[in-house]
This record gives C-alpha cells, structure tokens and sequence, in this order.
C-alpha cells in the first residue's frame, strides 16, 4: 500500500508512505510514489489529497461491555465506533460481567473476542477485593496493567482493604485506577510505598492534577489521563436542563469550568499524559429511567480534541502524543504509537477543513447517542487503516474484523 500527497505532523513537505507487511516501511519526504508503484507493480493506492495522516489514536480506557452488558455495547460494535473514530487499538476494562479478576475469566474472555473487531485491542486486569494477587503473577504479560477501584463504580469491583491493595500493587507491572478526590492522594502513597508505577484514570479535579504534579516532582513513576467530557463539559451542562441532568452524569462526575481549565494547563505543561474515553456506553432509555453512570465517546474524541488544534490551543504534534504515542509507551505496546519506521501502520487521515456538526443519525455506538450531537468537529476522520488494513473509509466499514490483541515489549 502507498500513501500520496499526505501532510504529517511537523514536517512542511508532502510525503508519501510506504506500506508493507503491515509496517510502515518508508516515509518518502520527496513524495516521490511513482517510483514504488513503478517498482512494487502495485496499484493499492491511497491520495491523502494534501490531508494530515497522523499515528492511529490509542484509547486506553474504554468499557465495551463484553462480556454480560452486550445490549450496551460489544466488541464488534464498540470496535466499528472505534474505527469510525480513527481509533485503531483501545484498552478494555475488567468490570465486565462477570469481572476479568482471575486468570480463567482473562483466557475466556479474549477467546470469546476473537474475529469481532474491527481494530486492535488489548485487557486490563482487575484486582479483587478477595486478593487475587496470585492471578495477577500467573497474568502479568498478557494484560496491560492492573485495573483497582478506590471509588465505587459500575462493577462491584471497590478494593478497601489497605493490606490487600498493597499486596496487589506489589504483584502489578503497572496500577490503574479509579481514584478520586482524597483517594488520589491514597494511591499515590501506596504506589510510592510499594515502588509500583501508577496510572491515574479520568482526573477531574485541580487539587488531584496538583497532587500529580507534585508526585511526578518527586521522581515517582506516574502517569494522569484525561476524558474528553471532563475536559469540554462541566456542571452547567449538566445543569442546563432535566434531561442533561440524567444523561451527563457519570463516575467522576463533571466539574467545575475552573477544573477544565486546570486540565488543559496540564496538557500544556505535561502533567496530564493520554487521553482516555472512559467510552461508558449505556442506552438512551437506560439513562433517562434511572440514574445511571457513564457515557460514550470513543468515536468523537479525536474530532473533539483537534478543535484545539484549530484553535491553537495544542498542535498536532502535541496531540499524537497524548493520543498516541503515550498510551503505547506507558502501557509497553509493540510496535504501536509513532508514524515511524518499522512501527505497526496504523494510520487516520483527517480533513482538518471539516468542521461539520456531529449528529445522531451518524452515531455508531450500539449506546445510539453522544453528548456531543451538535457540537462542531475541528476535524473530520476520513480513513482509519490498522495494520496497513483500510476499516475505515470516508463512511464505508469494510467488514473484514482483522483487529486481533496487541503484544507487549515488557
């Protein structure tokens, strides 16, 4: 496969690149393609048309639903959001049904996904309030962290036991977790007690990004990722109306407008590392019969987020770190991250020219909605391309399920 006439990341030239094996061979900088269709005889062929390709977006935090909540969302469907999203490998929670908390339950659940997905994929583990820190030796590499609950959340999955959580941390590679407010502070000092690198998901609030800064400042192994919903809404959405008030409601909740202004100084200044969805997907009638917690998002976060890229807020290059490149690197992903040599070619093309409302008639979430219908793109997905493999072109899924689970360099 060859690329032509693309833009990428911080490079004035239009470059073409080379596709084979499923890696990325060659960035031509001369864009000189008619010498590889002249010397490969190939006639697979891709015109950017002078769009930016960039790194395929990461998603380290997603909750597809599958095993047990399928009406929800699965793996197929979650998957094909992904793609539309220019999303080509999201990590997937344990608080499935049943939990992913021993190492049967991890066997069973990646054979069940086998040929259901449209991109690449990998597992988080979760620790069990009943110690399951043996699982956690006997899975250690085949699973991209430990994922804890200091906070309830959907699942049941709350670990309280001071003794236990330490025993998890020290078995664990890397600790995720769900930690808010004080209890931030609290896995910051078990992480440093225990010398375990640490994860924090979904931070919300300006006093736990401090309390990350000031753990990074002491030379701890820490990492903070930020939502797109905490990131572009805050109470007054929520407050707008007695539907939002059912809607946009989930675990943290959203925050105040001075909250996500704190996150974006993160971004800025490099305490925040990766963007996670915490993609919570729940039916429309589900949320407005009861309260429940969660919403969707893995097929409009990379739209959302280039609005600030159009606004100058952040850059490309910026972007694909914390989109991208982070999320393979904290999380040890062979091959993923970087539009670079030799790396996993797993590649969107955006239009940054499109600036088109998301509406509901394109929602691809077996959820049915979005928080953002209505809201401008900063930029629309055009081609996602996993493994040198098109999933994803200008509205067209080719259902061919070539996603299959990420390996770790660890």
């Amino acid at each position: 496969m060859i690329i032509k006439n693309a833009k990428i990341p911080n490079n004035e030239k239009i470059v073409s690149i080379i596709i084979e094996n499923e890696k990325i061979k060659n960035i031509d900088y001369d864009n000189n393609f008619e010498k590889y269709i002249s010397d490969n005889k190939t006639d697979d062929i891709i015109d950017a048309n002078y769009n930016y390709v960039l790194s395929g977006i990461i998603d380290p935090h997603t909750h597809m639903r599958d095993p047990g909540l399928t009406h929800k969302e699965d793996f197929n469907s979650g998957s094909k959001a992904c793609a539309r999203g220019g999303v080509t490998v999201f990590l997937d929670m344990p608080n499935t049904v049943p939990n992913t908390i021993s190492k049967e339950n991890l066997i069973s659940k990646k054979s069940m996904m086998i040929g259901k997905s449209y991109v690449d994929y990998g597992f988080h583990f979760g620790g069990s309030k009943a110690d399951n820190s043996d699982d956690i030796k006997n899975i250690i590499n085949d699973a991209a962290s430990t994922k804890i609950f200091f906070n309830a959340s959907t699942g049941n999955m709350l670990v309280e036991d001071d003794k236990i959580l330490e025993k998890l941390f020290e078995v664990s590679k890397i600790v995720t977790v769900h930690a808010e407010d004080k209890m931030v502070d609290k896995a910051i000092k078990i992480a440093k007690n225990t010398n375990t690198p640490l994860y924090l998901c979904h931070l919300s609030l300006e006093s736990e990004i401090d309390s990350l800064r000031k753990a990074k400042d002491s030379g701890m192994i820490i990492y903070g990722e930020a939502t797109p919903h905490h990131l572009f809404l805050n109470t007054e959405d929520v407050n707008k109306n007695d539907r939002n008030k059912m809607l946009l409601r989930m675990k943290p909740e959203l925050r105040e407008k001075s909250d996500n202004k704190a996150l974006w100084n993160a971004i800025l200044d490099g305490t925040i590392d990766t963007i996670g969805t915490d993609h919570a997907p729940h039916l429309i009638s589900e949320k407005l019969e009861k309260l429940t917690f969660g919403v969707p998002s893995v097929e409009h976060s990379l739209e959302l987020m280039l609005k600030k890229v159009n606004d100058n807020t952040i850059d490309l290059k910026l972007l694909t770190k914390i989109m991208s490149e982070k999320s393979a690197e904290i999380f040890s992903m062979k091959d993923k991250g970087l539009l670079k040599e030799n790396y996993d070619a797993d590649l969107v093309i955006i239009d940054l020219n499109d600036h088109s409302e998301i509406e509901e008639k394109d929602i691809i979430t077996k959820a049915g909605w979005s928080p953002y219908i209505g809201y401008q793109r900063g930029g629309k997905v055009l081609t996602t391309i996993v493994r040198g493999n098109i999933v994803y072109n200008n509205g067209k899924f080719t259902d061919n399920f070539i996603g299959k689970e990420i390996t770790y360099s660890n």
